[in-house]
């Protein structure tokens, strides 16, 4: 079973086995369609597509909800059922973002109680320079069902992050670039700053030169020293809406350190209270 990242050699000798499901999870947050377009051109065969605002997430409530939601479990069971994913179906998941969009959907399965979920390592550019088979168009598969055994501990409300800014009791990091965490630049949200207390734990950091996620020694050493005295389980990360922050999340799984959790919200759901506070300036 893989549980963390699979290699494309590995995926490569299991394509068309039923009791495995591939997802491309290819999408650009200013382009909505294009990912489902690059999906139908060219995609890892036997693989069915997951759009991040229609698949992975749930509608948007202006002012009460960031910009990706999670889904309601009983629309997104349905989802996953319709991929042909049951409870023994080993998923990968994969895109053309060094797995900041697949690990969403990594994390969201985890959510509902399902281990055998891979985010392939070196993601879509490396099937393909690589050589290996592509499809075009949309597949089909057969429905399965998928009963989901949610593990709510795995995440963290807005109203636990605010009492922590006054308890300490998580270690919160913001898996945002440096420029972002500083309140330099505001990105796709309307205001700029970070949440007070937080770390700078830039999700980029976790991978080597060539894409690929670092060796999981190298991923420890790193976490171990942004955790200084706290433990996996204390640790909460957020990005600017609930996306990238599985990057974190998947790395830590990744180098064995268990239990770490997640903000969905993040700072595109935090800052729909105007008195909320938020810190700009150096890193912590």
């Amino acid at each position: 079973m893989y549980t963390t990242l699979i290699s494309t050699a590995d995926l490569a000798l299991h394509l068309g086995d039923p009791n495995w499901a591939l997802v491309d999870c290819r999408f650009k947050l200013d382009d909505k369609d294009a990912g489902r377009q690059s999906y139908l051109a060219g995609h890892i065969p036997g693989a069915v597509y997951a759009h991040l605002n229609e698949d992975l997430s749930g509608p948007i409530v202006p002012g009460k909800t960031g910009r990706h939601p999670l889904p309601e479990i009983a629309a997104f069971v349905q989802t996953l059922s319709g991929w042909s994913i049951d409870n023994q179906t080993q998923v990968v998941a994969y895109d053309d973002s060094s797995g900041t969009m697949a690990g969403r959907l990594w994390w969201m399965l985890r959510w509902l109680g399902h281990d055998a979920v891979a985010v392939l390592d070196g993601d879509f550019r490396a099937w393909q320079q690589e050589g290996r088979p592509v499809a075009s168009g949309e597949e089909r598969r057969p429905r399965r069902t998928f009963v989901p055994q949610p593990r709510p501990e795995m995440q963290v409300s807005v109203e636990e992050v605010l009492e922590n800014i006054k308890s300490g009791r998580h270690k919160l990091f913001d898996v945002r670039d440096e420029a972002r965490y500083r309140g330099e630049v505001a990105g796709l949200d309307p205001v700029a700053g970070r949440i007070p207390g937080a770390y700078s734990a830039f999700y980029g950091h976790n991978l080597g030169l060539d894409g690929k996620f670092l060796p999981p020694e190298q991923l420890r050493q790193r976490y171990e020293t942004l955790l200084g005295d706290s433990e996996p389980e204390e640790a909460v990360f957020y990005c600017g809406s609930g996306v990238s922050l599985h990057h974190d999340l998947l790395a830590m799984e990744h180098a064995g350190l268990h239990g770490a959790r997640a903000y969905i919200g993040s700072w595109s759901d935090w800052i729909t209270d105007p008195n909320r506070p938020i810190a700009t300036g150096e890193e912590l």
